[in-house]
């Protein structure tokens, strides 16, 4: 009987038949119109919308993407080696998101994507080590890149669009908000922010709360612009910022605050990122827990995510939070799940985005550009039509320190409204 193992790879036409499976078999609902090297086409799907159209321009492309694309796809696109044609890289994106990145996969990707878990696995191990460094990577790029799509105060996650004609800037300073009234501040409140970013929610809260804030960050960068806006804004004597990993903070706080920062930690942390918390709160103290979150716990994030944008994240289930929280000995007593507001904000951010491409070009090449472009676009697919959304946990040590009802939130936030300028 012959053998039915190839002893010879395929052809650059047999790879293009190879790949032509994988995308009839992918491809059900939408259409994705295909240009191959060779000079042949074809098109997959169900002739509805959305409607994408590719081409590939070498045959080294085809090959990449057939035995790798969960990652392939995204690096030939970033190299100019996948050109998009009609409907552009939102419909390619909204394509393979209403089609299940899952269909997309390959024989030859299972064993890669299998290595990808056994990897992260054992990187996960000495994420204390690495926490820096991943940090860095995204973080310490150019201020003036953040400037040119984030909002003035430079908030680097959910908004909060309350009213869904808010501008980025109204959404994101109800957002500050929304968090300050949960933790129900009063002058004089000794917070800590964990992984204060660019610091505009630590000089939210000492501004318009009183409190007297101290905030820690991983990225040399932010921890220079922070340090400069408090010093410009007259509140340095109020608010100060730290280049030092939560974990080695010392005292107690009334108030914890973490914003964006807990998708950074990783499972094998979360014990011990709720163990410090509770170290770090008085007993009546309030820690409130703003993520992205996940609808299931997941092995493995998108490799284009891991390698170029995020290095070590992990976007957290609530199931598995929850569970780490109540190995703390910790109480939760408010949960609030914002569905689409992250969506918002990331159209909102690559709309600024593209109107400053010029800009950005002069700070980074074009191959920079597509990467961050492909980064804003996929994520804002997946908390529009992904299982993506975001989470804000109020957690405490005591159940005395508990509210009977949410109108506090309300009441503080009105209060807030009319001293913030919102």
């Amino acid at each position: 009987m012959p053998s039915t193992i190839p002893t010879t790879a395929p052809s650059p036409r047999g790879y293009e038949r190879l790949l032509g499976d994988m995308l009839r078999r992918a491809v059900r609902r939408g259409t994705l119109a295909v240009r191959y090297p060779s000079g042949g086409s074809a098109t997959y799907g169900d002739g509805g919308e959305p409607k994408a159209a590719i081409r590939l321009t070498d045959p080294g492309a085809v090959r990449a993407v057939y035995l790798d694309p969960a990652l392939a796809f995204a690096e030939t696109y970033m190299d100019g080696r996948m050109v998009m044609g009609e409907g552009g890289l939102d419909a390619f994106v909204a394509l393979g998101k209403i089609n299940g990145v899952k269909r997309f996969a390959t024989a030859p990707a299972v064993g890669i994507t299998l290595w990808r878990v056994l990897e992260r696995t054992w990187r996960r191990r000495v994420a204390r080590e690495t926490a820096a460094r991943n940090v860095a990577h995204h973080y310490d790029l150019d201020e003036r890149l953040f400037r040119l799509f984030l909002d003035d105060d430079l908030q680097y996650s959910c908004a909060y669009f309350a009213d869904p004609g808010m501008s980025l800037e109204e959404a994101q300073l109800a957002k500050k908000r929304h968090i300050a009234a949960k933790l129900r501040l009063a002058p004089g409140r000794r917070v800590l922010d964990i992984g204060c970013g660019w610091g505009g929610t630590a000089l939210y809260l000492a501004r318009h709360c009183g409190a007297i804030v101290t905030g820690v960050t991983l990225s040399a960068e932010q921890l220079k612009v922070a340090r400069r806006r408090a010093g410009e804004a007259g509140l340095a004597t109020h608010v100060r910022f730290e280049l030092e990993d939560y974990r080695a903070v010392g005292g107690t706080f009334d108030r914890l605050v973490s914003i964006g920062m807990f998708e950074h930690v990783g499972p094998q942390n979360f014990p011990v990122y709720f163990r410090t918390a509770s170290r770090l709160m008085e007993d009546d103290g309030v820690f409130l827990l703003h993520s992205i979150g996940r609808a299931k716990p997941n092995l493995s994030d998108p490799p284009f995510l891991e390698k170029y944008i995020f290095p070590n994240g992990h976007i957290p289930a609530l199931s598995e939070t929850l569970r780490a929280i109540e190995g703390a000995g910790l109480l939760v007593k408010d949960v609030e799940i914002l569905t689409f507001h992250y969506a918002e904000t990331l159209k909102r951010w690559r709309d600024r985005f593209h109107a400053n491409r010029d800009k950005v070009l002069a700070l980074y090449d074009e191959r920079f550009f597509r990467m961050w472009d492909l980064y804003l676009a996929t994520s804002e697919v997946s908390f529009r039509h992904g299982r993506l959304f975001n989470f804000q946990i109020q957690i405490v040590k005591r159940q005395t320190t508990s509210s009977m009802t949410r109108d506090y939130i309300a009441e503080a936030e009105g209060r807030l409204r009319a001293v913030d300028g919102g």
